[in-house]
């Protein structure tokens, strides 16, 4: 029984290892797909609006996509 209790725990902990690299890599290849968009266009950087003032900035390396 203790057993099948430790194989239960590690099928269950290799799960959330993969849904969290599954998900990283869906953010970094969103990132890479932005910055190669960006460098076909020739831009310098990419312009976000502020939701709380409404102006327009260029996004930081800590904004979302």
């Amino acid at each position: 029984m203790a057993q099948l209790i430790f194989l239960t725990i590690l099928v269950g902990g290799a799960w959330l290892l993969y849904r969290r690299f599954v998900a990283d890599a869906e953010k970094l290849a969103a990132k890479s797909r932005a910055e190669e968009k960006e460098r076909q266009n020739e831009a310098i950087g990419t312009l976000i609006q502020d939701p709380e003032t409404g102006e327009y900035r260029p996004r930081r390396a800590d904004d979302e996509i």
